[in-house]
């Protein structure tokens, strides 16, 4: 019998990774997905179970092992029998430092409040 294989943006959809497979088919094309490492830029490269997928999305990183080909887009409980999830735990951001400083502005510089809108209107009309 043939190994089974898919093709990735199927195997993305199928797996409910992404809401739907022209998503999928961009996140391949975009190089953010990796089989085995290599980066794939074409959504009709194929996976077959055993294979390692390292999906980079917007905030994450997953990593999935493939255990089987979808065969539908069914439940989620049925999406999570097509694969093993690797990805490491969420790093815990509560207590970490922030990435950017937040913007410190020198007293007066900058629009007016209202505040000062009014005493300055205050003063042109006397």
């Amino acid at each position: 019998m043939a190994e089974a294989r898919q093709r990735v943006d199927k195997w993305l959809f199928f797996a409910r990774v992404v809401k739907s497979r022209s998503l999928a088919a961009k996140l391949a094309q975009a190089g953010r997905v990796r089989i085995n490492g290599e980066k794939t830029d074409q959504a009709a490269d194929t996976v077959r179970p055993g294979d390692t997928l390292t999906i980079t999305l917007e905030r994450r990183i997953l990593v999935y092992r493939v255990l089987a080909p979808g065969t539908r887009r069914g439940p989620a409980e049925e999406a999570r029998l097509l694969y093993e999830d690797l990805s490491p735990p969420p790093t815990d951001n509560r207590n970490a430092l922030p990435d950017a400083v937040p913007p410190v502005r020198a007293l007066g510089s900058g629009r007016p409040t209202k505040r000062e809108r009014r005493q300055t209107d205050r003063l042109r009309e006397s």
